[in-house]
């Protein structure tokens, strides 16, 4: 017996959409399942269904999971305009059509999570799913632990209130005038770090994300990459449905 699923699901976990995206395009009557118009949400497919979003057939692809070590000087994107290099040029040997979770500013270096999987990577973005990411920064300029105290509160940039969950001076160098700080943050804005040091006088030289949920890069170099595990997967997945913004 082959088993069947909410269709926008179905939509979602492929990649071509969030799932509420596919629930508004099935009730606009622009999925089909064997060659007919679908518009009720509670709709199941299966595996042997052809199902067509906005006349384009759905590829049936297995949900695929990937961390890259991005280096610096690297586009969070699946092209880029100015034919910089981006982060899916170090996964081509990847035969899926994958795409990054989120994304790493251009100078930023760190963990970045691809995959074709629509429907966990917007599990992982959602807002309201506060999986804790590490940076470590490099700043100019030697802070007071005063002056860091008011990045838990958060600090008002442009209408975004910008904020950290804990920080941590791991060094400083008085004669280069620099510190390296550990910010963890639970929820990212653009530029999030970078904006919020900046505003309270120390801005980021260097920036890196070194842990993801409880993803870290050990045994990686920048540029490398590897699938995640079966058990890393189920327990990001578990960690974002665990913890939910009241």
């Amino acid at each position: 017996m082959t088993n069947s699923e909410r269709l926008q699901k179905i939509i979602a976990q492929s990649g071509v959409t969030s799932r509420r995206k596919a629930e508004q395009l099935i009730l606009e009557g622009k999925v089909k399942v064997n060659n007919k118009t679908v518009t009720e949400l509670g709709t199941k497919a299966s595996s042997t269904d052809e199902i067509q979003v906005d006349g384009v057939p759905l590829q049936k692809e297995i949900p695929v999971y990937y961390m890259l070590y991005k280096p610096r000087g690297v586009i969070s994107s699946l092209n880029d305009d100015k034919n910089r290099k981006i982060v899916t040029d170090f996964l081509e040997h990847v035969p899926e059509r994958i795409f990054p979770i989120g994304r790493l500013d251009y100078n930023t270096s760190g963990i970045l999570l691809l995959t074709n999987d629509g429907e966990f990577a917007n599990l992982l973005m959602h807002p309201k799913h506060e999986v804790s990411k590490v940076y470590v920064a490099k700043v100019s300029g030697i802070p007071e632990k005063s002056e860091l105290n008011v990045l838990r509160k958060g600090v008002k940039v442009d209408n975004d209130l910008l904020k950290a969950v804990s920080y941590n001076i791991l060094s400083t160098d008085k004669s280069k005038g620099t510190s390296i700080i550990e910010l963890t943050l639970n929820a990212g804005k653009n530029r999030h770090i970078r904006r919020m040091m900046e505003q309270i006088g120390f801005p980021v030289k260097k920036l890196k994300r070194e842990k993801y949920g409880e993803l870290t890069l050990q045994g990686l170099q920048p540029g490398d990459t590897r699938p995640l595990t079966p058990h890393e997967v189920k327990e990001i997945r578990h960690l974002a449905n665990k913890i939910v913004k009241q």
